[in-house]
């Protein structure tokens, strides 16, 4: 394939080099060419043509794909010209050619150079052309940009990869962008008046080119959702990574409300982690449990090891990962972190390298009542026993992924995960050999148990969306955000140290439930939204690191660590004997005052039945 796509490029270019050889002397001498320097450009033709062929092929230009040609491509053409010019001019001038005009040597290089690039945008610009000829028996919608020129012009790249589109003009959110014109589309105007815009354009489809971070793609959510304007985005990097993805518009959704710049990956640093390593999840059937699950898989883990103490939600992944990830060994149990013989048996069985510790019950009200024992036992002693089997099985890393509500706690879930990081920094002091860290983030955007499902079944019978109050605001990000950066973190950190992840700018809840109603095309009044109070151990806000602590930077961006007082040497001992003696229905005032005890700035919240 190589040998045949280099052999139709010298079809053409070998005939332009020798036509810009020609060409030079006739340009020298004012368009004519006296006999003498007829016969010198005769006789040098054939190492023309030869040098320059060679610098050509030292930087493999006739490799490059005409039909793609980019401005790389073409800088590259200009490396390899300028290689071969010099080849030339080295090779003519050690003839010792008495007389030969010299300035043939520049001249003839830059029409080389302008020739062959011709050539290949000439050649792109007719199978655009023939391309777009193609499509027209078939159905093309019309489609209208919004975003910046830069932000129109890569969307202009992606669709000419994408069928059934044909897009009309631009919108810009910058003034001075009007009457501009990207790829031969011109910008109409103004982001404010983009329902005008389509209706005279006769479109109702609306693209968000808008870059993630850009207040653009939340000023046209927040706008236009529910309008009657279909709102299409670009896939993510991570959906076009999915199997069986391919490159289309999607619908926007809730998460794109967010408008968080990527996540970017320390890859390499990444792959030797996981790469060809037996890794344990627990948790696995979980939101964040299963996305860690896929990331794994997708930096090539030689066997996932996955532990959950639900049958249905390890079946549901057990089948996603065999047929997405075929190659892959996947282990699956159903198991209970509580039951530490089994953990460890589990552990001994497969010797993992990684152990990743999601396993854990978050729900706040649920564990507010009724339920604080079982957050004990679960996200404490759980932990507990996840971190020492990791120890002794000489796992090299341990991240327990934990929450924002272990700051300055309120309620009994986020004093349990304040303990439990405690408790993985008391068991690290016991196993030099592996690295103990644990991972802080805010709420993640529709995954079990949160707003939006909730939202999203409300919605579906009619409302009303119920909100706490119209106040309360929470951080978010979307799972395989939080996945990635705990994963990351895991890479990075010291033994003991507490991650705190860059979570941007919290976000109204009253505003997520307004956007979902409109998403669904539907309108508030419709669908009203009612305001309930807060729930018991429910904050108006939530802290990512408590009053008295402080961060450091890390490397990356949006991971910081988080200075904490110390763990107490006694906090395992003291936790182990505690719950043994509490049995199985403690007052759920004695487990408030301990968990004050061992958790100084947990403040309790009445409990309201």
């Amino acid at each position: 394939m190589g040998r045949s796509l280099r052999s139709k490029s010298w079809l053409f270019d070998g005939p332009l080099i020798v036509l810009a050889w020609w060409a030079a002397f006739w340009l020298r001498f004012n368009l004519s060419l006296p006999q003498p320097y007829f016969d010198q450009a005769l006789r040098t033709t054939p190492v023309a043509l030869a040098c320059m062929a060679a610098g050509l092929l030292l930087l493999r230009v006739p490799r490059q794909s005409w039909r793609y040609v980019s401005l790389a491509d073409l800088r590259h053409l200009a490396a390899g010209v300028a290689l071969g010019a010099l080849l030339v001019t080295a090779a003519v001038l050690g003839w010792r050619i008495g007389g030969f005009p010299r300035s043939v040597f520049l001249i003839s290089a830059l029409l080389t150079l302008l020739l062959l690039a011709g050539a290949r945008a000439a050649w792109r610009t007719l199978a655009e052309y023939t391309q777009a000829h193609a499509r027209t028996d078939a159905a093309q919608q019309p489609l209208l940009i919004v975003g910046t020129i830069d932000e129109a012009d890569q969307a202009l790249r992606t669709l000419k990869g994408v069928e059934g589109w044909h897009v009309v003009g631009i919108a810009s959110p910058r003034a001075q962008d009007a009457g501009r014109t990207v790829q031969g589309v011109r910008v109409l105007g103004s982001v404010g008046a983009l329902d005008e815009l389509a209706r005279a354009q006769q479109t109702a489809t609306v693209l968000l080119a808008s870059a993630p971070g850009e207040p653009t793609r939340r000023e046209v959510l927040m706008r236009w959702s529910g309008s009657g304007l279909n709102l299409l985005t670009l896939p993510t990097a991570d959906e076009l990574l999915r199997p069986g993805a391919a490159a289309r518009l999607r619908q926007v959704r809730l998460e794109d409300l967010l408008g968080r710049t990527p996540v970017q990956l320390d890859a390499a640093g990444l792959a030797g982690l996981i790469s060809g390593a037996t890794v344990l999840v627990t948790g696995a059937g979980g939101s964040i449990g299963a996305e860690l699950c896929r990331q794994v898989a997708r930096l090539g883990a030689a066997r996932l090891v996955c532990v959950d103490v639900s049958e249905y939600a390890t079946y549901r992944l057990e089948q996603e990962l065999r047929q997405a990830f075929p190659a892959m060994e996947g282990v699956y149990y159903t198991a209970n972190v509580r039951e530490a013989e089994r953990l460890r048996a589990i552990a001994l069985e497969h010797r993992p390298s990684v152990v990743l510790h999601a396993a854990a019950y978050k729900h706040v009200p649920l564990m507010e009542a009724h339920n604080e024992i079982e957050a004990l036992r679960t996200n404490v002693l759980g932990t507990l026993h996840a971190a020492r089997v990791a120890g002794e099985v000489g796992a090299a890393r341990f991240v327990l992924v934990s929450t924002d509500k272990a700051v300055n706690p309120t309620n009994v879930m986020g004093a349990t995960k304040r303990l439990a990081e405690q408790v993985v920094q008391a068991v690290a002091a016991e196993f030099a050999g592996t690295q103990y860290v644990s991972v802080r983030f805010g709420n993640v955007l529709g995954s079990s148990g949160s707003v939006v499902p909730l939202f999203t079944a409300q919605i579906e019978l009619g409302g009303p969306v119920t909100v706490t109050h119209p106040d309360i605001v929470r951080y978010f990000m979307t799972i395989p955000e939080a996945a990635q950066l705990v994963l990351q973190a895991g890479l990075m950190g010291q033994s003991g140290q507490i991650f705190v992840l860059d979570m941007g700018e919290p976000v109204k809840i009253v505003d997520l439930a307004r956007l979902l109603i409109r998403l669904s095309g539907k309108s508030e009044a419709e669908v009203p939204i009612a305001f309930t109070g807060l729930r018991p151990g429910e904050k108006l806000y939530e802290e990512l690191l408590a009053d008295d602590e402080t961060t450091e930077p890390t490397p990356h961006p949006k991971l910081r660590v988080a200075k904490v007082a110390a763990a107490g040497g006694d906090v395992v001992r003291a936790t182990e004997s505690w719950l043994a003696a509490a049995g199985a229905a403690p007052e759920a005032a004695a487990i408030r005052d301990w968990l004050h005890q061992r958790v100084p700035e947990y403040r309790a919240q009445p409990v309201r039945f």
